[in-house]
């Protein structure tokens, strides 16, 4: 493969190989971030304390979500100022992974909740750092006229990489810590062949001037197409951070499914279904038609059919359907939006940079959103004595709406100590 110069558009197509090296790298990845803390972390913390679980488990996830908002975009601007024959994007890639696997290793050491956390930030840390390249590679190396297809490809381990590692650490081994080596362990195997098999083009004449705080605001005013692709990623992610936290609830409370735990693991299935049908395809269609907004507008029709499905229907059929018509759409929102992204990142110089701020509104979403659960409660909780016909029951489900729902569902959701 030929690449040119990393600071204009990439022309050469990638090819199978460079495909499914990333995608396994981010496999790994997404297994590791996403399954401690839809299992490990909530098991490991409950095993230290006795009350108060659902805090410790929310402060702990909380902290290490911070330090993914800071972490991901200052390892990406350092990314970008990173030169040498290793390339810009390699060095952290697999630097990150190792940082990540020490920071799972310790965490599953740790016999304090305060321990957990620390550990569990280090983790974050490394992730972070390793996100930063990953994502990077794709508007450095995939040219226009493909990376609605290469998304598609990259985000189906985002859903695939929770189920697989909840399965791993659930059937293949047994115990806490056996599990977190189990993902340190996987997440730097999986990172190893894309680092060494696929080339990181070197950019000669990389200045090295100091990142500055101010480097890290994109202005809306110059960049507006920036702006708005942040904005509506961070509305998307919150309504998610929100809707997700009261899934459980929801089949219990309003669906009144016998096992809860089992409904929204069979949702999770079924929704990972439709991401898998419809990632790839959409990104080729997208591709080809060269249209972004267009598909953008198609899935969320989608997503708002799935939803309205929720709202007005609280039975179990209907929260399937529902299911479905999620995972169908996000299949395409998660490759069209993020080719979309790509294209409006105001520099090429500063690309790692610039999707790490992005990133921040998938990572700060994890620190408002039960805040915000907190405060809609509060509201319905108010309504339920001024408003007839607003029952308990709507607990967790007509709460949310359409952006609610278009993330993954999650197998085990944190579980907030009441729904009143």
């Amino acid at each position: 493969m030929t690449v040119g110069d990393t600071r204009t558009e990439p022309q050469s197509r990638v090819g199978g190989g460079w495909i499914g090296g990333l995608v396994l790298a981010n496999l790994g990845l997404y297994m590791a971030f996403l399954t401690p803390i839809q299992v490990l972390l909530a098991e490991q913390i409950d095993d230290l304390t006795t009350s108060g679980k659902e805090v410790a488990l929310g402060w702990a996830t909380g902290v290490g979500a911070l330090v993914a908002v800071v972490a991901n975009p200052v390892a990406g601007a350092l990314s970008d100022r990173t030169g040498g024959r290793f390339g810009r994007r390699h060095p952290w890639i697999v630097c990150g992974a190792l940082v990540g696997a020490v920071g799972l290793v310790v965490t599953a050491a740790q016999t304090t909740v305060v321990g957990v956390a620390l550990g569990w930030c280090l983790a974050q840390l490394g992730l972070n750092a390793m996100l930063a390249g990953t994502n990077a590679v794709v508007p450095d190396q995939v040219p226009v006229r493909q990376r609605a297809a290469v998304s598609g490809f990259i985000g189906i381990p985002q859903t695939l990489g929770l189920v697989l590692g909840v399965l791993l650490v659930s059937v293949v081994v047994t115990g806490i810590a056996s599990g977190y080596l189990m993902l340190a362990g996987l997440v730097v195997l999986c990172a190893v062949p894309f680092v060494l098999l696929t080339r990181d083009p070197t950019v000669p004449g990389i200045p090295a001037s100091a990142v500055r705080l101010k480097d890290f605001w994109v202005s809306p005013r110059l960049h507006p197409d920036f702006g708005w692709a942040w904005l509506t990623r961070f509305l998307v992610q919150l309504g998610n951070a929100i809707g997700t936290l009261y899934l459980l609830y929801f089949l219990k409370d309003a669906v009144h499914y016998p096992d809860p735990d089992m409904g929204v693991l069979y949702l999770t299935l079924l929704y990972t279904g439709g991401v898998v049908v419809t990632a790839v395809a959409a990104g080729i269609v997208s591709d080809r038609l060269g249209k972004r907004k267009m598909m953008v507008s198609v899935c969320s029709m989608v997503m708002a059919v799935g939803s309205l499905l929720l709202t007005f229907w609280h039975t179990w059929p209907a929260a399937m359907g529902a299911a479905v018509l999620l995972g169908l759409g996000y299949g395409i929102y998660v490759a069209v939006d993020q080719a979309l992204i790509t294209q409006v990142l105001p520099t090429a110089e500063d690309r790692a940079k610039d999707l790490g701020v992005i990133n921040v509104a998938n990572s700060a979403p994890q620190v408002l959103g039960p805040g915000a659960g907190r405060a809609d409660r509060g509201v319905r909780g108010w309504l339920r004595g001024a408003v007839p016909g607003v029952h308990r029951g709507d607990c967790g489900g007509r709460s949310t709406g359409v952006a609610d729902q278009v993330s993954p569902l999650t197998p085990r959701p944190v579980r907030p100590s009441g729904c009143g």
